[in-house]
């Protein structure tokens, strides 16, 4: 199989924004393709990393509509929806169009339009991902999240201030980044004290709905000098996907995401690597457990132990 890089990316100021979908995805995808040097007519396909826009906006086919907006017809386009793993789906896709030798450019964009709904009313939507008698028992993603929380906390003794600091963490990350949603520190004692949403999580536990979009561009390593120079492109060494189940009443223990474990243990062996290799993991943060859950399921600390990087 093809090596696979890299040779343009690009990312849209997350937040409330007055655009649809379908324009956050094309202001993406142009500035990826001008960040390769490329244009839409050289595209062999184009991949949609989206989960609801239909349900959010009314708005279907939009690979589609992104090829004619970008002036990419007649490229093959699919849209990708895995729900809150759309975005990683969809860099497999596109690494897998390539490195196949089915297409020697592919262009990736992912995006949601999210902040014309209420925060129920996006809860509701993501929450179809979810098992329909769980559904109708109360399982959202919120909900359980709460669950998820209150079991890990009790069995491994973990301090409910351990889970607050990963939000004081992360809020800290986003205070340079011109494209992130919430720019400003915040103190423990705000996280703490936030209303509670799931006990024993709370309001900062929480990821906001948003609006944005993000893309890349890809090509097999072999000719990316032709497109950018040397180290001006990245390349894909490790890879991996996997799903588990999404039934949670049938989950082994639900502290454990099967599905992270799988990829993980793939992408590692395909890269050579293992976890103490790694230098910088961006975690799925959706809740502030998810880095407990993850960095453990990554092989980054044993099975409890994940809460303590914070310490």
């Amino acid at each position: 199989m093809e090596r696979v890089a890299i040779i343009g990316a690009s990312m849209t100021r997350f937040g409330q924004r007055d655009a649809w979908v379908r324009e956050l995805l094309a202001e993406a995808g142009a500035a990826a393709l001008d960040d390769a040097g490329v244009d839409g007519d050289d595209l062999d396909h184009l991949y949609v990393s989206n989960m609801a826009s239909g349900e959010f906006e009314g708005q279907t086919g939009v690979s589609n509509a992104l090829a004619h907006d970008l002036a990419a017809t007649p490229a093959y386009t699919a849209r990708i929806d895995q729900t809150s793993a759309s975005g990683g789906a969809g860099v497999y896709n596109a690494w897998q169009s390539v490195a196949s030798g089915a297409s020697d450019l592919t262009l990736l964009v992912g995006g949601e339009k999210m902040t014309h709904r209420s925060t129920s009313e996006a809860t509701d939507v993501i929450a179809s991902l979810t098992h329909p008698v769980e559904y109708k028992h109360g399982v959202t993603l919120p909900s359980f999240a709460g669950m998820t929380a209150r079991l890990y906390l009790d069995e491994y003794d973990a301090p409910r201030e351990s889970l607050g600091k990963v939000a004081v963490k992360n809020h800290r990350n986003g205070v340079d980044n011109p494209h992130a949603q919430f720019r400003k520190e915040v103190d423990l004692d705000t996280v703490l004290d936030s209303p509670i949403v799931a006990d024993p999580l709370r309001l900062y536990d929480f990821c906001p709905i948003t609006d944005g979009s993000a893309a890349l561009v890809l090509c097999p390593e072999s000719v990316a000098e032709e497109y950018v120079p040397a180290d001006e492109y990245a390349v894909i060494s490790g890879i991996g996907g996997a799903t588990d189940t999404h039934v949670v009443h049938e989950r082994v223990d639900p502290t454990t995401m099967g599905g992270v474990v799988d990829s993980s243990e793939t992408a590692y062996e395909m890269a050579g690597i293992g976890p103490d290799d790694v230098d910088v993991a961006e975690l799925h943060d959706m809740f502030t457990i998810l880095e407990f859950l993850q960095s453990e399921d990554l092989g980054f600390f044993e099975k409890g132990e994940g809460w303590q990087a914070v310490e």
